[in-house]
């Protein structure tokens, strides 16, 4: 199934690019256009609906690929088989929520009715079988939801699916975080055995990719909510059936490594969006993109360190799983080699986060607005000087620095 992975990641990647163009041009027939504005990066108008290209390249590698049926590992706390869940049902999913992006864009649909496309799609999933009944942690042992299952995973892919789509704001971003993450759910599956969940998260890889070659900047088109929405379904739908319903201790720790950057991301949004007392949904300008492009980074530079820190953060994840630190079964003995090895890994990851969380975008703009405050009146005190800095800060309102 290695090679069928491989296989899948290359037509998915070949048929995304080569109908992504098809569907640029089909987006400025109806209309579907990005315009520029306050909140969007994008200096001129842009064809959406390239989410359509990466669902044809994920449909066409599918159906050649993927087994009609996924038979998943046993879980914990059960006996026998781990239970099927139906491919094309998965695949049903994806084209609804793509066909509700789709809508989005070129009708501009209200959150409610993007929610219920959502939802349903996540709905059609459970019902295929990618449900979570159980998840183990670290030091804690299993956690057993039988009943509430179903729910809980719907709003785990519905989470997953606004995250991808709150991260989609810069050209080549969220196609390119979706191909590294793509990557990095595919080896742990097929670590954990679960095979048909590694070909899925190939192709998704694969498509992502295949999109990205006109999507990075200066990008000709954008995937938008068709898109992202079905990337966030897709990852969501691999992270369950892959990782989430086996009972390796990292079940739960290795998606949220994975995806931590556009979960980080959308919390900080969030949060923001809260304290002031906006609607979570809202539209702002501050994700770590926009925040980045106001402290004088480029685009391609803001993608390329974001790039970075995801490599990071998923290299650390694949490592949970596939370095020896430990005895996969009882009683786990720990090797001191690899369990330093892993501690120098996670050290590296940590210092990573704090930099580019830190230090990038708020450490550094204070010494360069220190700089210009001090440029601009020689006789600006210190505690004038922190003042201006936490307000800009906080309220995201300062000039671009040069």
């Amino acid at each position: 199934m290695y090679l069928d992975a491989v296989l899948a990641f290359v037509v998915a990647m070949a048929v995304a690019a080569a109908l992504t163009p098809v569907a640029a041009r089909f987006a400025r027939r109806l209309g579907a256009l990005a315009m520029p504005s306050e909140r969007g990066l994008a200096t001129r108008s842009t064809p959406l609906l390239g989410g359509l290209a990466i669902l044809v390249g994920v449909l066409v590698a599918a159906a050649i690929w993927m087994p009609a049926t996924i038979k998943l590992p046993r879980t914990v706390g059960t006996r026998g088989s781990g239970g099927t869940v139906d491919t094309w049902g998965l695949m049903a999913g994806a084209v609804l929520i793509a066909l509700v992006g789709a809508i989005d864009d070129a009708r501009d649909l209200p959150p409610l009715g993007k929610l219920i496309g959502q939802i349903a799609a996540g709905v059609i999933a459970v019902d295929a079988g990618a449900r979570v009944t159980d998840v183990t942690l670290p030091f804690i042992g299993a956690l057993q939801f039988p009943h509430d299952g179903g729910a809980l995973t719907v709003v785990w892919l519905v989470a997953l699916m606004n995250v991808v789509n709150f991260s989609d704001g810069v050209d080549g971003l969220a196609a390119g975080l979706c191909t590294i993450d793509g990557v990095a759910f595919a080896i742990i599956a097929f670590d954990l055995h679960v095979g048909a969940a590694g070909i899925l998260a190939a192709l998704t890889a694969g498509a992502s990719l295949g999109f990205l070659f006109h999507n990075f900047h200066p990008a000709n088109v954008f995937m938008g909510d068709s898109g992202s929405n079905l990337l966030g379904y897709l990852l969501g739908v691999v992270a369950v059936i892959g990782s989430l319903k086996t009972n390796v201790v990292v079940a739960l720790v290795v998606p949220l490594f994975i995806l931590a950057v556009p979960f980080l991301d959308t919390s900080f949004v969030i949060a923001k969006r809260l304290k002031y007392k906006r609607k979570p949904w809202s539209a702002d300008a501050n994700h770590f993109h926009h925040r980045m492009a106001r402290i004088g980074f480029s685009q391609r530079k803001t993608v390329a360190y974001l790039y970075g820190w995801t490599l990071m953060l998923a290299t650390l994840a694949v490592a949970l799983r596939v370095v020896p630190y430990h005895d996969h079964g009882p009683p786990h003995h720990y090797h001191l080699g690899w369990v330093l090895l892993m501690v120098v890994l996670a050290a590296i990851a940590l210092a990573a986060s704090v930099y580019l969380v830190y230090v990038l975008e708020i450490f550094k703009f204070r010494r360069l607005r220190e700089r210009e405050l001090r440029r601009m009146d020689p006789t600006t005190s210190e505690h004038e000087i922190d003042q201006q800095v936490a307000h800009d800060i906080e309220t995201g309102e300062f000039d671009r620095v040069r």
